[in-house]
């Protein structure tokens, strides 16, 4: 049986109703009309169903959400989100909006050099170097384990296995990181909240992995992240200096972000 035509006003209150869904990720209409280069006032009369835009408009709309020109027709939670799971339309409301709205001033892409306690080795801590990057609006976090780490637990030291990736969600005072190695059997969940320092460049929280509770391992330890962003002398000295190292080798700023000889909570 075919459709029965939709009037103009149809059209432009499901637009609307659609644009108003998309931009609830955003918590200011001014600086989303902003990203989109679209007048405020205009942006207004799309959200209120007054008005289309213009088709090169649309493109730019849906370019920027992600989205194809169904939003014209039908709502948006029914478009086509086959495979996809924090963007689907049973969690975008409830983790994807978190995913989408990491901004690249609360947490910048680039290189990053991370400092916490071993999980594994008594007294000893351990650094790292991790890359965040952004894809398709989502924040992406990939790295390698250390070596040593990987010898000490029995497994392989190949770059295939020592891999790990993750993303990134923004939290309401910081960002929250689900990472795991290849084959997901455990992965880590880690938050960070930005700390003051000279440069702007640091973040302290910690880390929890999945593992079962034992009386002599270590689930949940604090961490500190330093943004090294694209300084190829500092990621070299960083890169030098990973593995696992002792209290005395950490770097003084991290020491004090660790508290080191002050119990995790």
């Amino acid at each position: 049986m075919p459709k029965v035509p939709r009037s103009p006003a149809d059209l432009r209150d499901m637009f609307g109703a659609n644009l108003r869904q998309l931009a609830q990720q955003y918590p200011s209409i001014s600086e989303l009309s902003r990203q989109l280069g679209i007048n405020r006032t205009q942006f207004n009369r799309y959200l209120s169903g007054e008005s289309f835009p213009r088709p090169d408009v649309l493109d730019r709309i849906c370019s920027f959400f992600e989205v194809d020109a169904r939003i014209l027709l039908d709502p948006v939670n029914s478009l086509d989100t086959k495979g996809q799971i924090l963007n689907g339309p049973i969690l975008v409301e409830f983790l994807g909006q978190g995913v989408s709205a990491l901004s690249e001033q609360s947490f910048p892409t680039g290189i990053y050099r991370f400092s916490r306690r071993s999980f594994t080795k008594d007294n000893k801590y351990l650094i790292g170097l991790t890359y965040v990057f952004r894809l398709d609006g989502v924040t992406y976090v990939k790295g390698f384990e250390a070596k040593e780490a990987m010898r000490h637990q029995g497994l392989p030291a190949d770059p295939h296995t020592r891999e790990f990736r993750g993303y990134a969600t923004r939290q309401d005072d910081g960002v929250a990181l689900i990472i795991a190695r290849r084959g997901a059997l455990t992965c880590s969940f880690n938050y960070l909240a930005r700390v003051a320092s000279l440069e702007n460049n640091f973040w302290v929280g910690y880390v929890s992995r999945t593992v079962r509770e034992g009386t002599s391992s270590t689930r949940a330890t604090r961490m500190v992240y330093e943004h090294l962003g694209h300084k190829f002398g500092d990621i070299l000295t960083a890169a030098r200096g990973s593995g696992f190292v002792t209290e005395s080798a950490l770097m003084p700023f991290h020491r004090r972000l660790l508290q080191v000889g002050d119990p995790f909570r």
